[in-house]
């Protein structure tokens, strides 16, 4: 494929298809836990259980299994606050593949471990006064590699959305609801092509619910100036990419901002219902449901995006 063709490429289910074919041939399914909300049976589908502990192992690998010999020679560069470096790390690990990781100098401890035993290089920036885009695509360009986004690439949103056919097949039926966390709009964008029959929600922290509003006023908008301090340090996106953004108005997906306390409550509620340490980003499409925002469906799939939280942090969301 030329960089014509990529640049040109657009998500679609064939490729969510692939994904899910590639990513089933190296991975277990990970477990679906069912607990009850508002009166009804709701499926739980735990990516917090990954092999890295988030579910960014799936757009990592299909998008660097992708590569031609000599991008892999080239290696590649990725930007991210934790998830999205774990996920390119692994991935570049079995593949035998250089990574260098763009991560804000904020980022939780236990992701930037975790990315440098994984094999990864990293190099810090600060969140609110550089751009992590323009740092990686210096790098990229001096060493020729290529540059793997956490959500503006057709491949990652293809990969993420593998979660919902796996979920499917697990289930043995389509939901009608699918609920998950949006940053990027990378993991809800993909479950959009993964399950065309079902409604898609997503939970946003408060002050950084720029896919709620973009999707309310028919746009892309950024994120305000001045974000509040929130918990979810892997939704803390400042800007929708249009890839994510087409995929989720076509679909006429709904948005709700929730708070660090509604965030904290479907932490605890996973914990003590479902006995999964869910990091704070990973509990905010739960929290959309247990908030009572939206109510469940007859037949509802909430992803439970990710785990890679500090015992600290953890301790005091779930006190």
């Amino acid at each position: 494929m030329t960089d014509a063709d990529q640049k040109g490429r657009k998500p679609g289910f064939r490729g969510v298809l692939r994904a899910h074919e590639k990513i089933s041939a190296i991975l277990p399914p990970s477990p679906i836990h069912a607990c009850e909300i508002a009166g009804r049976t709701v499926w739980c589908k735990a990516e917090s259980l990954q092999p890295i502990g988030a579910f960014k192992l799936r757009g990592a690998w299909h998008r660097l299994t992708d590569l031609s010999e000599a991008e892999k020679a080239a290696g590649v560069v990725a930007f991210s606050s934790g998830n999205h470096a774990q996920g390119v790390a692994w991935a570049a690990g079995k593949l035998g593949i250089a990574a260098t990781i763009v991560m804000p100098a904020d980022a939780p401890g236990v992701k930037v471990e975790r990315t440098r035993v994984l094999g990864a290089d990293i190099v810090f920036y600060d969140r609110m006064t550089e751009d992590r885009i323009a740092i990686a695509t210096g790098l990229a360009s001096e060493r020729g590699a290529t540059i793997v986004p956490p959500f503006a690439d057709p491949w990652i949103i293809e990969g993420q959305g593998s979660a919902g056919l796996e979920a499917r097949e697990q289930l043995g039926f389509e939901p009608d609801m699918v609920v998950a966390p949006c940053g990027g709009g990378g993991l809800v964008s993909g479950l959009a092509l993964a399950l065309p029959g079902a409604r898609v929600v997503f939970g946003e922290p408060e002050g950084w619910d720029d896919m709620c509003r973009s999707l309310a006023g028919g746009t892309i908008v950024p994120v305000g100036p001045n974000p509040p301090p929130t918990a979810c340090d892997a939704l803390q996106t400042l800007m929708a990419s249009p890839l994510t953004f087409d995929v989720l108005i076509d679909r006429c997906a709904t948005g709700f901002a929730v708070s660090d306390a509604d965030v904290g409550a479907a932490m605890r509620f996973a914990r003590d219902t479902m006995g999964l340490i869910v990091e704070p980003g990973g509990a905010a499409g739960l929290a959309v449901l247990l908030s009572g925002k939206i109510a469940p469906a007859e037949r509802t799939l909430v992803i439970l995006s990710g785990g890679n939280v500090e015992p600290a942090i953890f301790e005091r969301m779930t006190s």
